[in-house]
């Protein structure tokens, strides 16, 4: 009975799930909150608060406190983890974690302590920036300029210079604590840094994340000369290799044998980005189906049938842990902003989806709002935006069911819109995220894109994605690996076609709204 265990380190949380792949069965699908299950850590969102709303930091020895969780709660709930023969696994893209010279012989995790004892001494920074700060606008244009452009840096990474991307976050950090800098002797992303303590080694970076950094050149799969002197001094030396998704890295750490059963057999895959591993886990790595992940972000993603990149570098290319390329684009005022609303109005979710299928109707009657409720990335927008534009009743906070409305028809467009670069069309979309459960916000963005929506059966599609890379890596075919794991629930959403004049329309309006002040 081989079974393959994939992890995701995302924002909020961690999970597992572990595959077997003889029966086609899922064996354990479990989560650790940060939250509510490691309070202690004070991230209710999976993040520190920080007086400046533009910086975005959590602890690493949270992820750390989560892993010795998570397996806790395996043998809690009698699974055996001495059957999984390979591990592999996904973190939140672009996060850095930043390790002193004691890393190197630290990571082979030999004491009784727990992960997050051992890993103390380890960190050069007790902070990791991660995707969700916006806070290195200077060191994006300094790196621009100093590697000859944005138009220069998206031909060499595949994106132009992104604030919540590694390379600005190291400069940042270089420029801000040069001494911290200088004793960091390895920079980690939140994968790679995960792997390495499954592996009990210094792990290698894969493609698919490593495209998220500023930092590769995406055309040669290694990091470029060019952006690497344009961040930092000596940068080179202090990050990992690039190796391809789903490389063998090394059997399991002895910490994991020793303390949780873990067979001394069983491999550990090369991690990959969280984006990366659902476009695997949502049965979309070929071209055809686009993904839209409505979670802390919504995150528009596809396999590329060719490499394009978006001309106004909003859109990014990363690598595709099945091969070849695939499209992202990040929207950073995804669920929290859908949560703003309804905790304005004291919402139920229940009530939230009523509002848009029963209280309402497409197009608003109207009334359209502006939803940054934080700092942008698609479009860039340094301060936050909330506007609205309507009735009397709509613009004065008065009109609840309107205000849910808009803000879902705000959010879909604003896909729409800067999806368009991609050339291809999606004629069906997947979703996944806690938002992919409301029947409401699925039938917005249905009628939006005029395309069948449809819900992953599994909701972790990041972990399921990283168990599948594992299982791929052991040898299973990906064709009868998707057909198997990456199911979709039969109830579809299909769009309304007589929606599709009224929001062409209501498109044309809402590219005025985005530009008027920007």
């Amino acid at each position: 009975m081989p079974h393959f265990l994939g992890l995701d380190s995302s924002t909020q949380s961690l999970s597992a799930m572990i595959l077997d792949t003889d029966s086609n069965e899922i064996i354990w699908d479990h989560t650790i909150n940060y939250g509510s299950d490691l309070a202690e850590f004070n991230s209710p969102n999976g993040f520190l608060h920080n007086d400046d709303p533009l910086v975005k930091c959590s602890d690493p020895l949270m992820w750390l406190a989560a892993i010795d969780r998570l397996f806790e709660a395996a043998k809690t709930a009698s699974i055996d983890l001495s059957l999984i023969e390979g591990i592999c696994g996904s973190g939140q893209q672009h996060g850095s974690v930043y390790l002193n010279e004691a890393f190197f012989e630290g990571i082979s995790l030999d004491g009784p302590e727990t992960l997050a004892e051992q890993m103390r001494p380890c960190l050069s920074r007790h902070e990791a920036p991660i995707w969700m700060d916006s806070s290195t606008s200077v060191e994006c244009q300094e790196i621009s300029t100093a590697a000859g452009g944005d138009e220069r840096l998206v031909e060499i990474s595949g994106s132009r210079a992104i604030e919540r991307f590694t390379g600005p976050q190291i400069r940042k950090f270089y420029k801000n604590n040069a001494k911290a800098y200088d004793d960091t002797r390895r920079i980690h992303l939140v994968s790679s840094f995960i792997c390495s303590i499954m592996s009990g080694t210094d792990a290698s970076i894969d493609f698919g994340d490593g495209a998220g950094m500023n930092l590769l050149d995406i055309a040669e799969g290694q990091w470029s000369d060019t952006l690497v002197e344009a961040t930092a001094p000596d940068l080179k030396e202090k990050l990992p290799t690039v190796v391809n998704s789903g490389s063998l890295v090394s059997t399991v750490s002895t910490y994991f044998v020793e303390n949780y059963g873990f067979n001394s057999h069983c491999e550990v895959y090369t991690f990959s980005g969280d984006n990366p591993c659902s476009l695997v886990g949502m049965g979309a790595s070929t071209p055809g189906t686009a993904v839209i992940s409505m979670g802390t972000s919504d995150t528009f993603f596809a396999a590329m049938s060719r490499p394009v990149t978006d001309p106004q570098g909003y859109g990014h290319v990363f690598g595709n842990p099945a091969g070849g390329f695939m499209s992202l684009i990040a929207f950073k005022n995804g669920s929290l902003a859908r949560e703003k609303v309804l905790e304005k109005f004291d919402l139920s979710w229940a009530q939230f989806e009523t509002a848009i299928l029963s209280d309402t109707a497409a197009g608003n009657s109207g009334n359209m709002m502006l939803p940054f409720y934080e700092p942008e990335i698609t479009p860039n927008t340094q301060t936050a935006r909330v506007e609205l534009h309507g009735d009397a009743a709509f613009t004065n906070w008065e009109n609840a069911s309107a205000t849910v409305r808009a803000i879902v028809e705000a959010q879909a467009l604003n896909i729409k819109i800067h999806s368009a670069w991609i050339g291809e069309t999606p004629t069906t979309i997947r979703v996944t995220g806690g938002a992919s459960q409301n029947d409401g916000i699925l039938q917005i963005f249905a009628d939006v894109f005029q395309a069948e929506l449809q819900r992953l059966a599994i909701g972790n599609s990041a972990a399921l994605g990283a168990a599948l890379m594992a299982a791929n890596a052991n040898g299973a075919a990906w064709t009868e690996l998707i057909a198997q794991f990456s199911k979709t629930d039969p109830a579809t959403i299909k769009p309304n076609p007589t929606n599709k004049e009224l929001y062409q329309e209501m498109e044309k309006r809402f590219k005025q709204f985005i530009s008027e002040g920007s």
